[in-house]
This record gives structure tokens, sequence and C-alpha cells, in this order.
């Protein structure tokens, strides 16, 4: 079976096959996935990982180090092999991770597309105190070698790192304010440490009423979650990434809340369970491209995690064609706030 993705194909035209190496929040890929070579593999898209677990692969969705340190998955790797994120800080964060949580001289390599920054990867490497060099460049990605480093006290009193925090190296946590509420934040989340614009339309359209059960889905920094449970909901949450479920978790017990919060692919953690209510801002990008998969789902599979008479609320890009979904999937949608650059949309099950 040949790659599919770019960073994959130029893989695939290395001499190593990487036996024994961590593969670091690598891309769905058949040719990695399908292979009859166990992999060890490290991320926190619980989609890809529950396809790497089917596949037969040793998996991991660590994301505190000393939980990375104890799993053999990660601890026994000969060497590892990161797949290079869009989001540059979470790049540094898996790279700092490593340096921690693997022995000092451990060979890591660095893929990416160029598109996707991994030029960007060079800097922080070196910034990091690691080697850097450029081992391969095809189908516009680059391969990078380097290993695992010391990160003293001396580097970070020098170092220009959202980590380093008072002059020590952190594992990325941190804490924000909005809508009277204390937030968690982190590299890994999506528009980390601030309140998304459309998540504020959303919750300014929602009842003040406390729904008897309600559902996150996509939870990200736990903010949809601390707000029903403060309007008296009974919250139950879900999100693919385990950052974001962590983080959720962090911000419900900030605020002295309580919820339910699970690793869950959309609906896949909630099979035979019903809503009053599910309430979401879903992502419709997957790294640069545009994907409508995990709305498209959360759209068509949202009635039969309904009560009667239940309702999906989300918000959206005003462009993105989910009036055409929701007509399809329920009787009838309202649309309860617009900007220019939002919409809120409300469906209800029928009685």
């Amino acid at each position: 079976m040949t790659a599919q993705t770019p960073a994959c194909q130029l893989l695939e035209r290395q001499d190593s096959d990487f036996r024994d190496w961590l593969w670091v929040a690598p891309p769905r890929d058949d040719w990695w996935l399908a292979a009859d070579r166990q992999r060890r593999v490290w991320g926190h898209d619980t989609g890809i990982l529950n396809a790497a677990r089917d596949a037969g692969h040793q998996v991991s969705h660590a994301v505190a180090f000393d939980e990375a340190r104890a799993d053999e998955a990660i601890a026994q790797a000969a060497g590892a092999l990161l797949f290079w994120p869009k989001a540059h800080a979470l790049g540094e964060w898996w790279l700092v991770a490593l340096c921690h949580v693997l022995p000092v001289g451990t060979p890591i390599k660095v893929v990416g597309e160029v598109n996707g920054g991994i030029k960007r990867a060079e800097r922080i490497l070196k910034a990091l105190g690691m080697v850097a060099r450029k081992d391969d460049t095809a189908r516009r990605c680059q391969l990078w070698s380097s290993a695992t480093s010391e990160l003293t006290s001396e580097l970070a009193a020098t170092a220009d790192s959202p980590l380093v925090v008072e002059g020590e190296w952190t594992e990325g946590w941190g804490e924000f304010e909005a809508l009277d509420m204390r937030l968690t934040s982190h590299p890994g989340l999506y528009g980390n440490a601030k309140l998304d614009p459309g998540t504020a339309l959303l919750l300014g359209s929602l009842p003040t009423r406390g729904y008897k059960r309600a559902l996150d889905i996509g939870a990200g920094d736990g903010v949809i979650s601390c707000w029903l449970a403060k309007h008296d909901a009974r919250v139950t949450a879900g999100d693919v990434s385990a950052f974001a479920v962590e983080a959720t978790q962090r911000s419900l017990g900030l605020n002295g809340f309580e919820g339910d919060v699970r690793l869950s692919d959309v609906f896949s953690a909630f099979e035979g369970e019903r809503f009053e209510a599910i309430v979401a801002n879903p992502p419709f990008h997957h790294e640069r491209d545009i994907d409508y998969g995990p709305a498209a789902r959360l759209i068509n599979q949202a009635s039969r995690h309904l009560m009667p008479g239940g309702t999906l609320t989300l918000v959206a890009n005003a462009f993105l064609p989910y009036p055409d979904m929701l007509a399809a999937a329920f009787d009838s949608f309202e649309v309860l706030a617009e900007t220019r650059q939002f919409k809120v949309y409300c469906a209800r099950k029928a009685r």
C-alpha cells in the first residue's frame, strides 16, 4: 500500500522504516495504519488513535509528562518521528515533551509540509538547544534530524517560549478569564487562551435556565461546559482531542463545577444516550484542509441522541453549508442570532 499524505509519501522513500520508533501525532494514512509491523503511536486525536489501536498498534494519548514516561509505548521507543502540526506552539510542545520523556540523545525526525509551517521547525529546534539537520525534501515537505536534549534552567532563563513560566519549563497548562469564568489554556487547543467570538455569540443565544441533561460536543477549553454548568445544567462533554478533555476537566474544576467529560469522536462515546440539549461549535478544518466530516456527523446523528423535543444548537461561519444539512436531518430549524461572520442555528427533535 502506498502513502496518501505528502508527509508519509516523503517518509515512504526513506531507507529506514522507523521500526520501534515512536510516531508522534501522525496523520490518518493507511500506509502506516495497515503496516504489518506494530507501531508505537503517541497523539491526541482519538479518532486516529482508535484506528491505530484497531489495526494492532500500541497507542498513547498521554497529556502529562509523568503519564507519558510511565507508558511503555512511549518510554521504550528507539527514536521519535514527529509530524509537524499547523500550530507552531503545539509543535514546540511536542518537542519539549519528547525532551522531558525520552533519554537525552534519543534520535528525532521531524517531518511536515512547507505550507504547514515545517520551515519554522528549524528555528524552534535550535532555540531549544537541539541540533537541526535537513535530511530530505520532496512532495513540498521537509524531513529534519535532531535528538532530545536536556532542557536546563539556564536555557529557560533566556528562552522565548510560552512553555517557560518564571524561568522554569512547564507542561503548557495555563489559565485565562472569560465571561466571569476561569478557563484552561494549552498549546494543543484551538484559539488558545481566548474566547472565540462565534462561541460568545452561541452562548449569548442559549436559554439561561438549566437543562436537565446537556451535551457539549467539541468541548475545547471547556467554556461551553462551564457556561452550561453555571446555568444549572447537568453537563456531559466530549472531544476528539485528549488535550481538550483534560482542559475541560480542569476548567470545570477551576469554577467548582462537575461534569462527565469523555474522549469521543463526535458521538462515539455516547452510544445509546440521549440529552435534552446538544450544544456545539464544531470545527470545519483539519490542519490546513476544510473538513465538514465532524459537523456533518454531528448534525446527521444528533436526533438519535436527543430526547423528544430536545434541541441541537450550534454556531458556524455564515458561509458554511450547514442549513442544507440541518434541513435534511430535522423537520425545521431556525437562526437564533447572526453577525456578518457567524450564525447560530437551532433545530428541535419532534416530540
